[in-house]
């Protein structure tokens, strides 16, 4: 059932984001050099790695690192990268991953092929099993606020409450956030 929702959702939101997409996507072309998608090397399900499209809101030399490890993570911006990543418009193209099967719309947040330590965490607690989301319990409850282990913790915490009706509570409550642009800070 998960995955006919994941499928029927993504559809109905890429259908009515089409527009928007494309004028982002004019905008970031416009407005920086390098391409428009950004394909992140990410950690899928079963610890597989896959590639992750996401606008790109960051500059075409920034390292390959989780950003909040980045020494000033605003100066790698775009110029339209701040307001991409206070309103999730960064991951709209996610939705393609979801169609494909490398991820759902509920699940942890894949982590980056390199986040060795919050990778073993998962995978110490199961976690790995799960198809990784666009959003998901920790994104919710910290977003970029939230240490690894409390990341993890409530990775943990999803993978043992996970259903449908906990899956939409979680995409109502990320629209909310993403509305008001909680908890996100860079």
């Amino acid at each position: 059932m998960k995955r006919i929702f994941d499928i029927i959702f993504s559809i109905s939101i890429l259908t009515i984001a089409i527009t928007p997409m494309l004028l982002i996507a004019l905008i970031i072309k416009f407005s920086s050099s390098g391409p428009i998608i950004f394909w992140s090397k990410r950690v899928g399900m079963d610890n597989k790695i896959f590639l992750m499209p996401k606008f790109r809101s960051m500059r075409v030399n920034t390292p390959s690192l989780a950003t909040h490890l980045l020494e000033n993570p605003v100066s790698y911006l775009t110029p339209i990268g701040a307001f991409l990543r206070q309103y999730s418009l960064d991951e709209l193209p996610q939705l393609l991953s979801v169609l494909k099967g490398d991820m759902s719309l509920v699940g942890p947040r894949p982590a980056l092929y390199n986040q060795y330590d919050l990778i073993n965490i998962r995978t110490k607690k199961g976690v790995h099993k799960i198809l990784p989301g666009i959003t998901g319990w920790a994104q919710i409850n910290g977003r970029d606020d939230l240490a690894i282990l409390n990341k993890a913790h409530l990775d943990e915490e999803y993978l043992k409450l996970k259903s449908f009706w906990f899956d939409l509570k979680i995409l109502w409550k990320t629209f909310y956030k993403a509305l008001f642009r909680e908890n996100v800070s860079h």
